[in-house]
């Protein structure tokens, strides 16, 4: 377990396309009185908060040899305990919560993504010297986070059919996917032109670094300014049409391997690495037929005798022969398939929840199965048939779609994240800590909101 709250950056995933943010560990019981290493408008960023997310990191990347001096470290986990404090301070103006249920789901989440229970976790997290408390302050963090970016790009993004037709017919969506690495040195709001030169000049070093034999990824957590520096700068997977098209033209030269010339975008300037590249294939899917009869537990009925029926109903089925469609129609309690004689019609395994879909796994056609729980009560299920359905069109348009809402969203929020920023009042009180020609305070003042 050596780097397990490391992994556990990984594994806790949210839905939406959050920048990714660091959980921090507690403070060990004996550490001495803290300092404040920076002020974020009303709050404060303690040493002891900084060193356990430093020491995070130094887990995440042990024995890989990839990280820079750790001035430079703590430089940018400092920046990124700013930029996450600031948009939890965001979204508490304005009036985001996150429950204790909230963070009990995300909890069972984590946990059942590194396959233990909640009480495992627990004692895996506190094994490593670290306190629950603040591991569940984190996750609602997250959360928080993860939900003022909903509500900042919901209003502000929508995708039309014109623009979903003109992505499919583009020879960029054709081209397929690739794995991207970046290095983004930012350009500051409103810089003039010695701070765009220093900027230019930065990522300068950076390709030259490179160039000189630096690992990519040690030289983004080195020189990048971009939330995922701490992750070498890695995008993943992305489908060419999700790229900027300024950047897409460079990428389609380029081969797996190949690092990028400086470019100049809106924010800053880039540095791009084609880690790999793959074609898309057609979008072949396994569809099933098939029927149920559903029994729920109410004020009359308890689980145990909701079971016994269904139980009972299975028997007739398959034991006397009644016919499942009548049966369907007297008792199931399924609002959508009872009057059709418990017809769920033509569907994807993942349709009608993971458990039907495990079960219908298990069956053959015509097959009928012993009663089984899922949320919504006991269930008989039939499995009628199966076929290969080409989904190909319709799961590139939900692509498309999605692709053009990420792009959009991606740069409502980083707009919205620069202006954050530029408006709140940032103290760096420890000169070390601070990026090379830095002021000890990124505004005169603290700003209301």
């Amino acid at each position: 377990m050596k780097q397990f709250l490391a992994s556990l950056l990984l594994a806790f995933a949210i839905a939406a396309p959050v920048h990714a943010q660091l959980l921090q560990s507690a403070a060990p019981a004996n550490q001495p009185l803290d300092r404040i290493v920076a002020v974020v408008n009303d709050d404060v960023i303690l040493q002891s908060e900084l060193d356990d997310a430093v020491r995070t990191i130094q887990q995440q990347y042990a024995g890989r040899g990839q990280l820079p001096p750790m001035d430079v470290v703590q430089r940018q986990v400092l920046n990124r305990l700013i930029l996450m404090r600031l948009q939890v301070q965001r979204a508490q103006d304005q009036g985001i919560s996150v429950s204790n249920a909230d963070i009990d789901r995300a909890v069972q989440g984590v946990a059942q993504q590194n396959r233990l229970t909640p009480e495992q976790l627990r004692a895996a997290v506190e094994q490593q010297g670290s306190s629950f408390a603040a591991f569940r302050k984190d996750l609602g963090d997250q959360i928080t986070v993860q939900r003022l970016h909903q509500n900042v790009v919901q209003s502000s993004v929508s995708v039309t059919d014109s623009e979903i037709d003109n992505l499919l017919d583009s020879p960029t969506y054709k081209a397929g996917e690739v794995h991207l690495a970046h290095i983004q040195v930012s350009i500051p709001g409103g810089a003039d032109a010695a701070a765009i030169q220093a900027s230019q000049a930065k990522a300068e070093q950076a390709a030259a670094a490179i160039h000189g034999g630096m690992d990519f990824g040690a030289a983004a957590i080195r020189y990048s300014d971009a939330p995922d520096a701490l992750e070498g700068g890695d995008l993943g997977w992305r489908r060419m049409d999700e790229i900027p098209p300024a950047f897409a033209d460079t990428v389609s030269t380029m081969k797996p391997g190949q690092v990028s010339q400086i470019l100049r975008g809106p924010t800053g300037f880039h540095i791009l690495k084609l880690v790999d590249q793959r074609k898309g294939d057609r979008k072949i899917v396994t569809e099933y037929h098939a029927r149920q009869i559903l029994i729920k537990p109410s004020e009359l009925l308890t689980s145990a005798q909701a079971q016994q029926k269904a139980q009972d109903l299975y028997q007739r089925i398959v034991d006397k022969h009644e016919d499942f469609a009548k049966l369907a129609k007297e008792f199931s309690k399924d609002d959508t398939t009872a009057n059709i004689g418990g017809d769920m019609g033509w569907f994807q395994p993942q349709t009608w929840g993971t458990a039907i879909a495990a079960k219908l796994g298990e069956l053959k056609d015509d097959q009928v199965s012993e009663p089984f729980q899922t949320e919504a009560g006991w269930h008989v299920l039939e499995r009628l048939g199966t076929r290969q359905s080409d989904q190909t069109v319709e799961i590139e348009r939900n692509q498309a779609r999605q692709a053009i809402g990420n792009r959009k969203s991606e740069q409502v929020y980083d707009d919205y994240l620069r202006d954050l920023r530029a408006n709140a009042y940032i103290e760096v009180l420890v000169p070390a800590l601070r990026e090379p020609g830095q002021a000890a305070a990124d505004n005169a003042a603290p700003q209301a909101g």
